[in-house]
This record gives structure tokens, sequence and C-alpha cells, in this order.
């Protein structure tokens, strides 16, 4: 039997749409056991799978016109990631004065292993976010930064509390400076690359983790 094109678009669709109600949930979850004193603890533990799931959906959903140059400049962002914050936590001289907790798990150089992840994550997904809004091409790569840092901003607010890391004396405007930054090395490293891709996922996710973070904050702000 032949399978036709709208076939194999039902069945993608339908793929897609059992694993944006499975994110809803992970996170629903996520957000109740995070905001429950009895629970928190264990679900801050599950950060680091919370990290890891994402990153398997976005690789499971990634289609591109040439996936080793594709694995080849995501690695190094990757890697870039890990190491900035490595020499920021270290030094403090990048994004302030900082430390991490144990809520992203292993850490090497007082630096946990999956914050290179958590640096790509982000900068794919804003890729995928910023090629579809209707803004002129040459600002595409300063909408795609100025988006994680509006995502950074919001993090940073339950970071303390969920024990990724915190600063000494409060957020300073160089933190989010920074952030900026890189953003916008990282993207426009995407475009020198001449990198093509797309993902089905990528704004859902940016989107929930976005929202995940959010309502905790304004649970813990205005409730708890």
């Amino acid at each position: 039997m032949d399978i036709t094109t709208a076939q194999i678009k039902k069945y993608v669709d339908e793929r897609t749409g059992i694993s944006k109600v499975l994110l809803i949930v992970f996170f629903a979850v996520g957000v109740a056991g995070t905001a429950v004193d009895l629970t928190r603890d264990i679900f801050i533990s599950l950060t680091p799978l919370a990290l890891l799931l994402c990153f398997a959906a976005i690789i499971s959903y990634h289609r591109s016109e040439n996936s080793g140059k594709d694995a080849i400049v995501f690695g190094a962002i990757l890697l870039a990631g890990f190491f900035v914050e490595t020499a920021g936590v270290n030094t403090g001289r990048i994004f302030g004065n900082y430390e991490y907790g144990n809520g992203l798990g292993l850490k090497i150089f007082n630096t946990p292993l999956l914050i290179g992840v958590n640096w790509l994550i982000l900068t794919y997904c804003t890729a995928i976010v910023a090629d579809k809004l209707s803004v002129p091409g040459v600002l595409k790569i300063p909408a795609a930064s100025a988006l994680m840092v509006l995502y950074d901003l919001i993090m940073e607010q339950m970071a303390p509390i969920m024990r990724m890391w915190s600063f000494e004396d409060g957020i300073p405007a160089q933190n989010y400076i920074m952030w900026f930054v890189f953003a916008l090395i990282f993207h426009t490293v995407i475009k020198i690359a001449g990198l093509r891709f797309s993902n089905r996922i990528a704004t859902f996710i940016f989107i929930i983790q976005g929202s995940f973070f959010l309502i905790l904050y304004l649970i813990f702000r205005f409730i708890q």
C-alpha cells in the first residue's frame, strides 16, 4: 500500500501533538512538585532530567539540509557555552560573582556539565522562534539574542530557589549584557555557517520552559 504525503503529515502531526501533551504534563507536575515544600527537593533533583528530556525532543524533531555541519556547529556552541560559564564562575569577570549549586547535576571546574546543553537549547530554540518573526532579516539575530536575555531574566528569579546558581550581591546588569553578547556571537556563528534547519517542537519547548519558570516565580512571589 502506497503511503501518501497526507498520511505522513498526519502521522507527524499526531506524534508532535502527543509530544507536546507529554511535555505539558511533565512540566505541570514539575510546577506542582517544586511549589510544595514536601516534594521540592525531589523535583529540584529532577532538573537535569528535564533539561535532557527537552534536548532529546529537540534532537528527535531536528530536520536539516546538512546534519553533519549542524553537529559540528552546535557541538561547538555547547562547548563554548560550558567554557564561558567555567571562566565566568571561576573569575567573576564575565557575568558577575556567582556560584553554582547542585540543581544542575554533576560539576567539573565548579561548573555543571549540563550548562553547555542549556546554552545550546536556548540558542537553538530562539533561532527557530526568531526565524518566524515578521522582522527584517538583519534584525533576526538581535531578536533571537533578546529572546535569550528575556528568558534568562525570568529564569534568574528561580535559579537560587532551584539551587541552580546564585549571585553574591544580587543579579548585576553585567550578567544580562554578557548574555546578550554571547547570544549574538552564537547566533552569528549559526548565520555565518549557513545552517538551514527546522524543528516542529522547538518553539513549544522555549515557551513551556519559560512558562515553567514564570509560573513558579509568580507562585513564590505572591503565594508562598
